[in-house]
């Protein structure tokens, strides 16, 4: 099983080769199975003797792979999509036959300098100081939990009698804070944000002030603002949280999973004015900086804080306590780490910032051509201008029900995927374009059946 056999080189190349066919071919749409019908195709796939390399491989590409659907895709436009570059996919390849480990700088010293240096692209990008610094973690959800959890333990040095602590952050705020909320034991609350879902820093300051007067022994730790919600592309008042946050002397946190990947487009950069006053962010490559999944940019405006937090220690990791080492395990709640930040690196490395910016405006520009389409459109309303590149819009006289069967009748005709979602309770649609392949052409296809 670990020897380099003629069959295993064989297997190689097939191995390449579908990799090879699969980048350079239009991806496929697909659509996902139930598990009988899974079943009744691939069977028990793990057997006493095995299958063999090339029959298991097989398995994968003709059944297990055609019941997944392709992020990637130009017409995949619902969620968040992933669109990782060629280079960026092909450098997850070498990765994964590296057998890189990514925890500490002794072992994976190249590794960590490759990693540290496309996060300080992105810290530059957002104007946080030379001593910034941070790590890649699995996600959205893992890297704003490793936030707040720093971000508690920095209030607990410096508050005290404090009963119960709290996170602020808006109504309009991703489902990771509240899920990280829970995970820690601590409460929320949630503001309400102004009639452009936009969560305004005088409304959170007297919102955190009311509660605390309110709640005797309750103490908001952290302010959360958004950079881009996933449902509308809705960016807080970054410049005012972060007068409310520094007044209170509280840790200020940007959730940018989705929208601070723009922050190198020129057109929208004053959009994340304040973005600098921060004392973290999250931005998540794998979704519109055009890596694959999974890498989430966990930053620090002040590191130490994060490895104060997270330093897990043991006499097996003492070897590994080098105040001039940059550990990634250091800062954020994990310890063993594959550098998933590498083919967002290999890809920033190989075609240079300026084709970033050019993929990055093209799908701006795009979201605008498609609203004023939309805003043509007989049968259809758009709900409001975009922010970044989610385009949200409604049909006359449709319910829920009408929503989700034209939804899986656009997948079962391989015209697109586009999902409901919700807006103040009534139900949407919206497209998530953050492919640079998605043409106007796609969109069209889609428009034309409602």
């Amino acid at each position: 099983m670990h020897e380099f056999t003629p069959e295993v080189e064989a297997l190689a190349h097939e191995v390449l080769d579908y990799s090879l066919e699969r980048m350079r071919s239009n991806p496929p749409l697909d659509y996902p199975m139930s598990e009988a019908e899974l079943y009744a195709l691939a069977g028990e796939t793990i057997t006493a003797d095995g299958l063999g390399g090339s029959a298991a491989l097989k398995l994968f590409t003709e059944i297990l792979a055609p019941a997944c659907i392709s992020t990637d895709h130009p017409s995949y436009l619902a969620f968040i999509p992933s669109a990782p570059s060629e280079h960026a996919n092909l450098f997850d390849l070498v990765v994964g036959a590296s057998a890189l480990y990514g925890g500490s700088w002794q072992e994976g010293a190249g590794a960590v300098y490759a990693e540290n240096q496309a996060l300080r692209w992105l810290a530059d990008l957002a104007g946080l100081p030379k001593s910034s610094g941070g790590v890649f973690v699995q996600g959205g959800t893992l890297g704003n939990l490793s936030a707040l959890v720093a971000a508690r333990h920095d209030a607990r040095q410096r508050f005290s009698d404090v009963r119960r602590w709290v996170i602020a952050a808006s109504r309009e705020s991703h489902s990771s804070i509240v899920s990280a909320a829970e995970v820690m034991d601590v409460g929320t609350l949630l503001i309400p944000t102004d009639d452009n879902l936009i969560l305004q820093g005088p409304a959170a300051a007297l919102a955190i002030d009311e509660y605390e007067a309110n709640h005797p022994g309750e103490k908001v730790f952290a302010l959360v603002g958004t950079a881009g919600t996933t449902n509308l592309g809705i960016i807080d008042d970054l410049s005012g949280l972060a007068d409310t946050a520094s007044a209170r002397g509280i840790w200020f946190h940007v959730d940018g999973a989705y929208g601070l990947a723009a922050l190198c487009a020129p057109s929208v950069r004053e959009k994340f004015n304040g973005i600098e006053r921060c004392d973290s962010f999250i931005v998540d490559p794998h979704k519109w900086l055009f890596a694959p999944y999974d890498a989430c940019a966990l930053l620090y405006r002040n590191p130490e804080k994060g490895k104060r937090a997270h330093t897990q220690h043991a006499s097996y990791l003492d070897v590994l306590e080098n105040e001039n080492e940059w550990n990634p395990s250091d800062y954020a709640i994990h310890l063993t780490r594959r550098p998933r930040g590498l083919p967002f690196w290999y890809s920033l490395a190989a075609n240079g910032v300026n084709e970033y910016i050019v993929a990055m405006e093209a799908t701006l520009k795009l979201a605008k051509e498609v609203a004023e389409q939309i805003r043509k459109h007989p049968n259809l309303n758009l709900l409001r201008e975009p922010n970044l590149s989610v385009v949200a819009f409604t049909r006359n006289g449709w319910g829920a029900d009408e929503y989700q069967k034209w939804s899986d009748k656009l997948l079962a005709d391989q015209i697109g995927f586009v999902t409901p979602s919700a807006h103040r309770g009534q139900p949407i649609l919206r497209f998530a374009i953050v492919n640079p392949w998605t043409q106007m052409s796609d969109l069209e296809a889609i428009l034309a059946t409602l």
